[in-house]
Parts: structure tokens; sequence; C-alpha cells
């Protein structure tokens, strides 16, 4: 058994990845590989929650496979780290069960997030779900199956980790030491503005480069980018704070010299919007082309993703039945097997 913490994290496969998703979360998930036990969780059971329909079902198993392929490109490595799919593992049924015993209706409703979710999926509160009030006990048991020790989440989602650790001292409390309260670990990262300027990058909003783009797409996105709207011309001095431009030179151009030289033009009104979108179209492509590469790689060779799926699933599921095997026993529940 090793001896490094556990982590669990994860994502609902409802398509590509994007260089958002990269600033927050998989640059801090290749830094974490090294160093903990990660447990990665393609949660198709919580798309559930707001896409049921039949044509959304149907484009899960593809958007599972972007996910790891994604993934793997970015540089995780399938040996450290294990990827599983969260509706094959067919003991969070059961763990999901026995922990809506253990928190209440109210105490849900309490989440704001539950109710933006919903105002998200254009469900009215009256049609709310039954599933969608009870995705953080569904997620207690993402995180308690495995028994890990931390959870990486940003801010807004602390509050859904701490419906887990509640549980956990409710079953503990209740059946004796099961469950580690787990911790959470907020990676020091910030979001990526999207490419309209309109709040954050979102698959949704349009307004996305993904990290699988080719070099073409990925110019014409930045050819199309917010910038200084008082700006007109080349000769006005700009704004560099806020504009969404120096936000991806800072995060993906490594050549200081030239960012640095660039925002002191632009702030002089002695460069022109033309000149610093293709420098930076340049630098995304740059970070983007070994991306590219490694997925080309496995997108070649879909077996290996196939049986990177398959073998992590096996041993979730491995893990999933001896901490069932524990709850059952600690709850006494082992009568007539």
């Amino acid at each position: 058994m090793s001896s490094k913490k556990r982590i669990l994290t994860g994502d609902r496969p409802t398509g590509k990845l994007h260089l958002g998703h990269y600033v927050g979360s998989l640059a801090n998930r290749v830094a974490l590989q090294e160093t903990y036990e990660c447990f990665f969780i393609i949660a198709d059971l919580h798309v559930l929650t707001t896409k049921p329909s039949h044509e959304d079902i149907a484009a899960i198993p593809q958007n599972i496979r972007d996910l790891v392929l994604d993934h793997l490109a970015v540089g995780i490595d399938p040996n450290k780290v294990t990827f599983y799919v969260q509706s094959a593992v067919k003991e969070i049924y059961q763990i999901n069960l026995i922990f809506e015993m253990m928190v209440s209706v109210p105490r849900l409703s309490r989440l704001p997030s539950i109710k933006e979710m919903a105002r998200n999926a254009h469900i009215d509160e009256e049609q709310l779900p039954f599933g969608l009030l009870g995705y953080p006990v569904l997620q207690a048991g993402d995180i308690l199956m495995p028994r890990a020790h931390l959870v990486p989440v940003g801010k807004d989602n602390e509050a859904h980790v701490e419906i887990t650790r509640e549980i956990a001292r409710r079953f503990n409390g209740l059946y004796g030491e099961v469950f580690p309260e787990p911790d959470v670990l907020v990676p020091d990262v910030g979001t990526l503005p999207g490419t309209d300027g309109q709040g954050k990058m979102s698959k949704s909003a349009n307004n996305a480069i993904f990290l699988s783009d080719d070099a073409k797409t990925v110019e014409q996105k930045v050819r199309g980018m917010y910038t200084d709207p008082n700006r007109i011309r080349a000769d006005i001095p700009g704004k560099v704070e806020g504009n969404p431009v120096f936000a991806y030179h800072d995060a993906f151009n490594p050549n200081l010299e030239e960012v640095n030289d660039l925002k002191d033009r632009y702030r002089l009104g002695k460069v022109g919007d033309v000149e610093v979108k293709r420098k930076l179209a340049a630098a995304l492509n740059a970070f983007l082309d070994p991306i590219r590469e490694r997925r080309a790689h496995y997108e070649a060779n879909p077996q290996i993703v196939d049986e990177i799926i398959a073998v992590g699933n096996a041993r979730t599921r491995s893990v999933a039945a001896e901490t069932v095997a524990m709850m059952e026993a600690a709850m006494g529940m082992t009568y007539f097997r």
C-alpha cells in the first residue's frame, strides 16, 4: 500500500478542456502526481444532474476519451495516477445511499452553489431534481470512496468539501473510524479571462481556446480577442491591467523581456494590437505544440486510452470494495452474507 497521501480530483465529461482548465487545475495536477497518490474521477453520473437527455448521455463516451487525452497531453503520467469512470465503480451507488442518511435536506438547501447550478442549467427551483440537491452527497461519496486525504478545489467549492467532512464525522461518530476527514487543498492559481473579456474562460460562453485547437484556429481566436475598448488607434495609450491579451501573455509567454516591452509600448501608444496579438499567438502555439504532439500520439493509438481507463476502473473497484467492506463491518451490516 502506498505511503503517500491520497488525492481525489476530476471533472465531468462535458467536452474538451481549454487553457482556462490548464491554468485552473491541470498544471497543478501535473505537479501533484509526483507527491500524492492521485485518483482522477471522470464524473459521468454528475453529468446527469443537469444533462440527462439521451443525446447528452450518447456524447459521454467520446467526452471521456477527450478528457483523458487532454490530461495525457499536458503531461499526466498514467503510471502515476488512476483514471476511472464514476459509473463503472458500482460501489459508489451503495456509498451514496448510506451517506444520504447522514445529512439533512435543509443543510443541502443552504448551499448557494446548488441554486447557481440550477440557474445555469435553466432549471426552475420548483423543478429542482433530487439528484441535483444531493449532488454534494454523491460528491462526498466520490471523495471518501478512496478514503482521500486531500481535495484540490477552488475557493468557491470549499463548502462542498465541508459537507464531505461533516458526513465523514457523522459516520465515524456513529459507527467508528473509517474515513479520514479530507482537507481542502486550494491551489495558488488564478483564473483565465475569456477571449471576449466577459468573465472567465468557458466552453458554454464560446470564449475558449482549447488545448486541442490547431495553430490556425489559435491565431484566429487571438486576432478576435477583446482588448482595450477605448483604444481605437495604435498611437493612443492603452490599458494593460484587465486586458485579456496581456493576461494571456503573463500566463503563457515565457519571454519576460518581450512581454514587458510590449506592455511599456502599449501604455505609451507605441505598439498596435496587431503586433501584440501576433506575438501572443506565437507564444500560445509554442506552448501548445508539445501538447498537440502528445495528444496526436494517443489519438493515433486509441487502444492505449481505453486500456488506461480499464486498468483505472479495475483498481478503483478494488479500493471501493475495500471501503464498502469497512463501512459494512463498522455498521454491523454483514448479516446474512
